[in-house]
């Protein structure tokens, strides 16, 4: 493949996830054109040098969620379906920074939309997967009531990714007891079980996508997207790091040495 070197991903396929917030422009709404091309020159480049096949599930929090409008009075399934419009937008906006960094990519959602996307189909994606392409599945699920971390546990069971990226965008960099920018005291696990982070109720994912990575034996691993280089950082992670324990724990990257356990 073009420009791989000699180094590969400690993964061969994997679902990264981002949250609508990410993209948002510094009020938290809209789309910031400076953090898409970030995203897309550094997720086009660690799969056109790792050759690693990459699938991106994004939210919509940047526009609409739905439980802001169910808070309101409104129809939470009427509301979520707001929202998995609101995700088709930011893959397609995401879609336009990769074509224009050299990347391939096809949107697919799990609301048709013919017009505009492709519908979700497994062995479709899995196909497009296969010829290097970014795959950025957007419309949740398809169904109200489940939200897109839940999407991204799905899809990575569906197309057998090995890992789900999770991308936080406040410059928080992993799991914390609390969070660090309210609490002076907090700390950072370095590597924490899908049960303690329930247990804990720590805000990570939502405990649905977490009892699915548990069930199905997803690692997950948390880390602060804007900071250039971190998604290359952690998939040239270790090749000695033992499948048995990542099938049972949830990984915060820090430096490499934590990575060994």
């Amino acid at each position: 493949m073009a420009g791989a070197t000699s180094k590969t991903s400690r993964w061969k396929r994997v679902v990264l996830k981002l949250s609508g917030e990410a993209l948002a422009e510094s009020t938290g709404f809209g789309l910031d054109s400076d953090v898409l091309h970030q995203i897309a020159t550094e997720v086009h480049e660690t799969r056109r040098d790792l050759d690693v096949d990459i699938a991106v599930v994004v939210g919509g929090g940047n526009f609409w969620r739905g439980l802001k409008g169910a808070g309101q009075g409104m129809d939470q399934a009427q509301a979520d379906y707001m929202g998995m419009i609101a995700t088709v937008m930011n893959a397609l906006a995401l879609q336009d920074a990769f074509e224009r960094v050299g990347q391939f990519s096809r949107v697919m959602t799990a609301v048709e939309m013919p017009k505009v996307a492709e519908p979700y189909i497994r062995r479709r994606a899995e196909r497009h997967l296969e010829k290097g392409r970014i795959v950025i599945l957007a419309g949740g699920t398809g169904n109200p009531f489940f939200t897109t971390d839940t999407a991204a546990a799905l899809r990575a069971a569906e197309i057998s990714a090995q890992a789900i990226l999770k991308g936080t965008h406040s410059g928080v960099d992993g799991i914390y007891t609390a969070d660090p920018k309210l609490d002076k005291t907090a700390t950072r696990f370095d590597q924490i079980s899908y049960l303690d982070v329930i247990s804990k109720g720590l805000k990570v994912m939502d405990s649905t996508a977490i009892t699915f990575c548990m069930d199905n034996k997803i690692p997950i691993v948390v880390f602060n997207l804007l900071e250039k280089g971190n998604v290359r950082k952690i998939l040239e992670g270790p090749t000695n790091l033992e499948s048995s324990l990542t099938l049972t724990k949830m990984i915060v990257p820090g430096n490499r040495e934590q990575y060994k356990y």
